[in-house]
């Protein structure tokens, strides 16, 4: 597959999804684009950008090809960016009819397929035979939003063949989106799964008004902790220090747009997470992420104490006051 010409299909309709279209249709000509809703097509159509988010990014809806059958989507489609929330995405892929031979996979999505308990890159490995070198994932310190105000961001594309993971990145590079490319497909995928989980156990934090000073300490324990589970779970060389790793955890768990902190934020301040999860418009996936890498580390046991306390928060209904001071302890 020429990587570089290669006709791009975008699967999910969300403010992340918005940002990559606006991102690939700067060096394409055109895309395909998946929604799962046919309303929110027509009325997209109409106004020229997405009607639930970001809406300030106009589209030139010539250049676009909606459709509401994954199968379409498959079968005009060369590079398939999932960028929809990984709860839905055994549903979206469930009325797949069509092989997913010789297409090039791009995970977006920063979570875990839940009950399989698999980062989105071995789920269509495992399930869909994707081979490995035909799957990418796109990781870094990276807001929607911030990408629709075209301010300077950074995306790191991990693919186990360099040469294609290069390729992919120019795909999306511009004026204000630079890529770095790696190989390390599995630890920036669980390093971008277990940062939402830091995102929350911050947002809970700050909810029950703890400061600056201890985030600091929170943080800095936060991506030790990533270091001990990725190295565990895939042992190679990395720098846990780079942008794909310490960077988007920083980003995600202080920027005003982290909806894994504001989510966290809520549960802090008392809402329950079933009326947290309805105020907000979008998905936090650290909700989910906490219970799949509980039940991952069951079988590695790493050390993890804040996965352990957003967990017993969300899932054991223990008091955020309680728990938050208990990890105190264990902090350093």
């Amino acid at each position: 597959m020429d990587v570089t010409t290669s006709k791009i299909g975008i699967v999910g309709s969300g403010s992340w999804a918005t940002a990559i279209a606006k991102m690939v249709l700067i060096n394409s000509d055109s895309i395909n684009w998946y929604f799962r809703n046919a309303d929110y097509i027509e009325t997209f159509k109409k106004i020229k950008h997405n009607p639930n988010y970001l809406t300030s990014v106009a589209f030139d809806t010539d250049k676009i090809c909606f459709t509401t059958d994954i199968n379409e989507m498959v079968e005009l489609s060369d590079i398939l960016i999932f960028a929809n929330p990984s709860a839905f995405l055994k549903d979206t892929l469930s009325k797949l009819t069509v092989p997913l031979t010789g297409k090039f996979i791009v995970s977006a999505i920063k979570g875990l397929v839940p009950d399989d308990n698999l980062v989105i890159g071995s789920y269509f490995h495992k399930v869909h035979s994707v081979p490995l070198d035909q799957v990418a994932v796109i990781s870094g310190p990276c807001h929607a939003e911030e990408v629709a105000l075209e301010r300077l961001s950074y995306l790191t594309i991990a693919c186990q063949d360099i040469k294609q993971g290069r390729e992919f990145a120019n795909r999306l590079q511009c004026s204000f989106i630079k890529t770095v490319v790696s190989d390390d497909i599995y630890g920036t995928e669980y390093s971008a799964v277990i940062k939402n989980i830091m995102a929350v156990a911050s947002g809970i934090c700050h909810g029950l008004g703890y400061g600056d000073n201890f985030q600091a300490v929170l943080i800095s324990n936060a991506i030790q902790e990533i270091k001990r589970f990725v190295d565990t779970v895939h042992p190679i060389p990395r720098d846990i220090k780079s942008s794909a790793y310490l960077g988007d955890l920083l980003v995600t768990c202080y920027s005003q747009f982290s909806r894994n902190r504001t989510f966290g934020t809520m549960i802090g301040k008392g809402y329950s997470v079933k009326s947290a999860q309805m105020e907000m418009l979008m998905i936090a996936e650290g909700y989910y992420a906490a219970k799949s890498i509980k039940d991952i580390n069951d079988k590695y046991s790493v050390n993890m104490p804040i996965t352990d306390a957003v967990y017993n928060i969300l899932y054991e209904r223990i008091s955020p006051a309680i728990e938050i001071r208990l990890l105190t302890e264990e902090l350093r």
